[in-house]
């Protein structure tokens, strides 16, 4: 018997999904109100469903320029309210997901952790649960290059097929909920694909992450306060770029993949610190508005990670971080200080204020 002729596979040409009704968790939060403003202004026939309980770092005002589109509609509700998530997504017939809700200070975990679960994991399990038998053809689950922890001078970039190995409390949560909706994935086929993203800065964030901290503080006459000896490194990606990245994967992206959005920009804190000040107070010194503070009881050395995968979609980062920076110092010159309901004046504290029952979110001010 002659042996079987080998036959060489065909290869298919992955088709572009086109969604029709999309949900965005936390979308006016700070990343997600950059990707709803995107798809609602640049994809007029897609239905944007802005889903966020609007808790202290989020804010409505994020999202004005686009809430008298046709094409948008915001909805107030919590993850964990799983009867609210159906009638959602039943009434408004969302065939898309993008779950970027959660909470995401790593300073605050350390001292209010429990919040993380509740928030990061078990609303994650709700929606994925919801989301199953809904006929979902898109889940892209929002999470952070913090679930691979630390690196180290000498190692190899992360790529996403990397141990994950997170070190504080908010990474644990964000890798705990990645093995909840890849477990859907495995287990119910839940179209589920994953993203993990460097440090982002630009406008829309709450000023409790370094970069709209310190630019406050400074405004305010106020130095910079470094965790530690401020040697610790970060690479920081512009907002509108990431948003691009998610629009790009929500097209492109190959579902059961998981995405890293990155870029080159790498600074140690100390570093992104003086670039600050310099573009807030270009004529003064930066020594003489940088201070020193306790260090977090874990701070990781760096995330260093490989986006080679995400750039072969046809993504790449456009903004440099010196473009980046000038135009996040105006926004946050010229934001009003009730952008955010809760103020900003307890998040520029070196570290979190605890507020009565043992929380480390800002107090209402």
């Amino acid at each position: 018997m002659p042996p079987l002729k080998k036959v060489r596979p065909t290869l298919i040409k992955q088709q572009d999904f086109e969604p029709k009704n999309i949900l965005v968790t936390g979308g006016a939060g700070f990343i997600a109100s950059h990707v709803v403003i995107q798809l609602v202004k640049q994809y007029p026939h897609y239905n944007v469903v802005c889903f966020d309980k609007l808790d202290y770092c989020s804010s409505l005002k994020n999202l004005v320029e686009v809430e008298n589109c046709p094409n948008y509609k915001f909805v107030k509700g919590n993850l964990l309210s799983a009867d609210l998530l159906r009638y959602v997504i039943e009434t408004e017939q969302i065939d898309t997901i993008i779950h970027a809700a959660a909470q995401t200070h790593v300073d605050n975990s350390f001292g209010n952790s429990f919040a993380f679960t509740e928030n990061n994991v078990m609303g994650t399990h709700v929606l994925a649960e919801t989301a199953k038998s809904c006929g979902i053809e898109r889940f892209i689950h929002v999470s952070t290059d913090e679930v691979y922890g630390s690196s180290y001078d000498g190692e190899e970039r992360h790529v996403e097929s990397d141990v994950l190995e997170p070190t504080n409390p908010y990474a644990a949560t964000k890798a705990a909920a990645e093995n909840i909706v890849k477990s859907y994935w495995h287990s119910f086929k839940l179209p589920v694909i994953i993203t993990r993203g460097n440090n982002v800065y630009g406008p829309h964030q709450y000023p409790e992450k370094v970069v709209p901290k310190f630019i406050r503080r400074l405004v305010k006459g106020e130095p910079c306060c470094l965790h530690g000896d401020g040697s610790h490194s970060r690479h920081f990606i512009y907002v509108e770029d990431v948003a691009k990245a998610f629009l790009k994967i929500l097209h492109k992206g190959v579902v059961g993949e998981v995405y890293n959005i990155g870029c080159e920009e790498e600074c140690t804190n100390l570093e992104i610190a003086e670039k600050l000040v310099k573009a807030v107070k270009p004529k003064e010194s930066p020594k003489d508005h940088i201070i020193f503070v306790a260090d977090r009881p874990f701070n990781d050395v760096r995330y260093y990670i490989s986006s080679k995968k995400l750039m072969s979609l046809g993504w790449k980062p456009e903004v440099s971080l010196e473009e980046g920076i000038k135009r996040t110092v105006e926004w946050y010159k010229n934001v009003p200080v009730d952008w955010w309901d809760v103020g900003t004046d307890s998040a520029l504290a070196p570290h979190p204020v605890p507020v009565p029952g043992g929380s480390s979110v800002p107090a209402r001010l």
